[in-house]
């Protein structure tokens, strides 16, 4: 979480500052960001929307993050359990373009295939 947000804010840096983020964010104490930047405190869930879109991020990915700092592992377990994997815009737009790709035929991930994937990202 620390990380994400500490990239995010260096990302919009050049049009926001830190200060013009945690008050977007609804922040009364400009600090708060900066807390939960370095780590010190953690992000609220009920806080997510706003911090998302102070950010510019996906609410989803934010929330993911920010189970996993609040309640770890466990809590992240429990909610994917009930409510299914979280899935950012961005894994969205990618199913969606498998599905047009494939022509609705829902492939099978074959070796073949996981290793073009794999190769998109360098890996």
């Amino acid at each position: 979480m620390a990380k994400f947000i500490e990239t995010r804010v260096l990302e919009l840096r050049p049009n926001k500052s830190q200060i013009e983020i945690a008050t977007e964010a609804g922040y009364v104490n400009p600090n708060m960001l900066a807390m939960i930047k370095n780590g010190s405190t953690k992000l609220p869930l009920d806080r997510v929307p706003s911090v998302a879109k102070a950010l510019d991020c996906d609410p989803k990915l934010l929330f993911k993050l920010a189970l996993e700092q609040s309640g770890g592992a466990t809590t992240a377990v429990a909610v994917e359990a009930i409510f299914g994997t979280v899935v950012t815009r961005n894994e969205v737009a990618w199913l969606e373009e498998i599905r047009d790709a494939s022509g609705d035929s829902d492939p099978n991930l074959t070796s073949r295939s996981r290793t073009a994937l794999r190769a998109v990202f360098g890996k």
